[in-house]
Parts: C-alpha cells; sequence; structure tokens
C-alpha cells in the first residue's frame, strides 16, 4: 500500500467515526453514501475498526456505533490532562512558599516521570523536570508512591535493579524497605544527594476517590538550602493533602 492510500484510508476512518460520533449508529450502505466511497470499502475500513474495537456491530440490525474501546482511549488523555489542571495552582503555591521547583510526578511502568512544574521566581537554580524519566528508589516521589502503592506494585518496584546513581544513592533492598516504612508512617519522603550530588528533595503521596496513590508531589532543590527548611515536610504534605482533596480523595476517620 502506497503512503498515499494509507493516508486516504486513515482520514476515511476518522471520517467514519465522526459520522458515528453525531448520534444513531449507520449500516455499511449508509456509510459509504455518506463518504461516498464504494460499499466493499466502507465495509473493509468498518471491520478494521471493528477489530480493534473502536466500532461495534449489531447482530441484529447490522448497524455500526462507535465502540468501548474509545471511553478508554480518551480516559488515558483527560486523566492526565485534569490531574495537571488541576495540580498547577497547588505546584504554584508551594514552589513560592518553599522558594524552591514543585513538581507532580507520576509512575508510567517503571520509572517517575514528572507531569507538572511550578519553580518559584526567588529560585537561584531552576531545572525543567518536565517528561524527564528517573529512577523509583534514588527519588522522593518514587519512594513515596512506592511506599504507598498497593502490594504487587511495591513487591514489582522492589525487585528492580537498585542501580548506584551518586554515592549517597541506596542499593540495599532492606534498607530501602526499612526507609519505605517509615514514609508510610511519616507521610512524606525524601532524598539526600541520591539522585544527583547537591540535589535534595521531599515528596508526599497524592490520592485518587479511590484511596489509592495517584501521584506524588515534590519539592527539590540544592542541598545545602533545603536542608536550612525546618518547615518543607509540613508545606510539601499539607500541599498533597489538597491537591488530594481536589481530587475528591476523603480519608477515613483513622487516617486523620
Amino acid at each position: 500500500m502506497s503512503n498515499d492510500v494509507a493516508v486516504r484510508s486513515v482520514d476515511r476512518a476518522v471520517a467514519i467515526l465522526d459520522l458515528l460520533a453525531q448520534g444513531g449508529s449507520r449500516t455499511g450502505a449508509e456509510v459509504a453514501r455518506e463518504l461516498r466511497v464504494h460499499r466493499s470499502t466502507a465495509l473493509r475500513l468498518l471491520g478494521t475498526l471493528e477489530r480493534h474495537a473502536l466500532v461495534e456491530r449489531d447482530q441484529r440490525t447490522a448497524r455500526y456505533r462507535l465502540g468501548r474501546r474509545l471511553p478508554q482511549l480518551a480516559s488515558v488523555v483527560t486523566g492526565e490532562f485534569d490531574l495537571r489542571y488541576v495540580a498547577r495552582p497547588v505546584c504554584e503555591r508551594l514552589a513560592v512558599a518553599v522558594g524552591e521547583t514543585a513538581t507532580l510526578d507520576v509512575l508510567i511502568g517503571d520509572v517517575i516521570v514528572p507531569i507538572e512544574q511550578a519553580t518559584a521566581s526567588t529560585s537561584v537554580v531552576g531545572v525543567n523536570w518536565l517528561g524527564r524519566r528517573t529512577p523509583v528508589h534514588c527519588t522522593a516521589s518514587g519512594k513515596v508512591i512506592t511506599a504507598f502503592a498497593p502490594d504487587a506494585v511495591r513487591e514489582r518496584l522492589l525487585a528492580l535493579p537498585l542501580d548506584r546513581v551518586t554515592p549517597h544513592t541506596i542499593i540495599d533492598r532492606k534498607k530501602l524497605e526499612a526507609q519505605l516504612e517509615a514514609v508510610r508512617t511519616a507521610g512524606v519522603a525524601g532524598t539526600n544527594e541520591e539522585l544527583e550530588v547537591g540535589l535534595d528533595a521531599v515528596a508526599a503521596p497524592v490520592f485518587g476517590a479511590d484511596g489509592e496513590v495517584l501521584a506524588a508531589l515534590d519539592v527539590s532543590g540544592p542541598s545545602h538550602r533545603l536542608r536550612e527548611r525546618h518547615d518543607l515536610d509540613r508545606l510539601t504534605k499539607e500541599g498533597a493533602a489538597d491537591l488530594s482533596r481536589r481530587l475528591g480523595y476523603r480519608p477515613r476517620r483513622a487516617e486523620t
């Protein structure tokens, strides 16, 4: 298939989805007529979309409608967008309060990825963390997400190689597990030059309406500055709690 033919097929497939999105359902003949293509072409495209669950065919009426996979795909996009949208003012307020960089970090696969960031105008050093992939075991966000993750997820993350990134990186699993237990008690995690020499960070968990940990709110900056802040843990936890509430999380009475 030439590139032009492939592009034309994609254009027609999108046109079919747009057509079905207008409401109701269509037969193959109706789709062909409205797209002004041969009926066999319309049926071939509908068959491909059906195999990918992007459209569904009613076996009784032979009419097509949008498929169940579309909401699944949409939820991925809107979920991250909504999370970033809600988190932005929280990150900005925290960055101003501490005078450092605040990020919202999520677990993607086996790595931590920042998806939102705010940097205080007074910060001497500004690092763009957005999209940067970092290991779980040597980041504050990775530790806090691992600590509050379901058992199966925590076990999977702890089974990953504990590479020595800096001379300060924790590479002993038992020591890391003990630290995670302390994180669950304190509700906050920290790293001291474990990802980069001269860089410290503090992070607190962000929970969704279902009580599952969704992300981590992280503050990072030069070690000498962060170690002088005695209110950093409290401010980070308050920011994460505020964001969790905005996302619909309500802690059980025993957790308050």
